[in-house]
């Protein structure tokens, strides 16, 4: 590995520090809507405002210690673990599709997932914006990936209407946002990666619920979030969905 690669590798780690770090934002402040471009970022403790190197992502923390300089409140640990993920899912990206557009088609909907993901799982609630965002970079990537017309509608129609259709029989069995949510990334996936995203969902949904249910810490008739398991199959299914059907095939012959 040459020296220009290591560089684009540390770059592409930093850059991923920070977009994350908008998206702890964007999760923070978009379920309160409040004003996720302008306002400034404050202790949630104290009220102070933060200065320019309270926020370097991970970095701040670690010097830190974990604690508000001003107050010395502990600050919570996601917004770190999100930092890094950031990073890690932002070299895992160059590594995968090296100097091309999808390099920073895929990071942008892992980070859109992303922030859907915590959303949900803290609101129960998927924003629309964050759907909306999500169909304008999928409908890039459909195009950059010269997916036909015909494949895209039925990738964006083949889980979200049985969902939708689901949802009118059995109330509350889905939310709305996850049928927007299959609707939004069908356009990328087309209908072959689309039933692939929804089986990978449910799959670990199930086994989770199964989980949950065996140990006691939830009753039978809980809800839980939808969203993060359908992101998971949504990011497996636009980054390894070729090889995990070439290998599902080969298994059957």
């Amino acid at each position: 590995m040459n020296s220009i690669i290591i560089l684009c590798y540390i770059y592409c780690f930093i850059i991923g520090t920070c977009v994350a770090s908008f998206m702890n934002v964007i999760v923070d402040r978009v379920p309160r809507h409040e004003d996720f471009v302008h306002g400034r970022s404050h202790c949630e403790s104290c009220g102070h405002t933060l200065k320019w190197y309270d926020l370097i992502p991970i970095l701040s923390y670690v010097l830190l210690r974990g604690k508000c300089r001003y107050c010395k409140a502990k600050i919570p640990m996601r917004g770190f673990f999100v930092e890094l993920f950031g990073g890690l899912v932002s070299v895992f990206c160059f590594y995968r599709y090296q100097f091309s557009i999808e390099t920073v088609l895929l990071f942008v909907v892992s980070m859109i997932l992303l922030a859907i993901t915590l959303i949900d799982h803290d609101t129960m609630i998927i924003p629309d914006g964050l759907n909306i965002v999500l169909f304008i970079v999928c409908f890039v990537l459909c195009i950059v990936r010269n997916l036909t017309v015909f494949d895209a509608v039925l990738g964006m129609l083949c889980i979200a209407v049985p969902m939708f259709i689901l949802i009118l029989l059995i109330p509350d069995c889905f939310g709305g946002g996850d049928v927007k949510l299959m609707f939004a990334s069908g356009i990328a996936l087309g209908m072959k990666y689309s039933l692939l995203a929804a089986f990978i969902g449910i799959l670990v949904a199930g086994i989770y619920c199964i989980y949950l249910i065996l140990t006691k810490k939830v009753s039978k008739k809980a809800h839980i979030a939808f969203g993060p398991y359908l992101s998971l199959g949504i990011f497996i299914a636009l980054v390894y969905g070729p090889e995990i059907v070439s290998w599902y095939i080969n298994l059957l012959m």
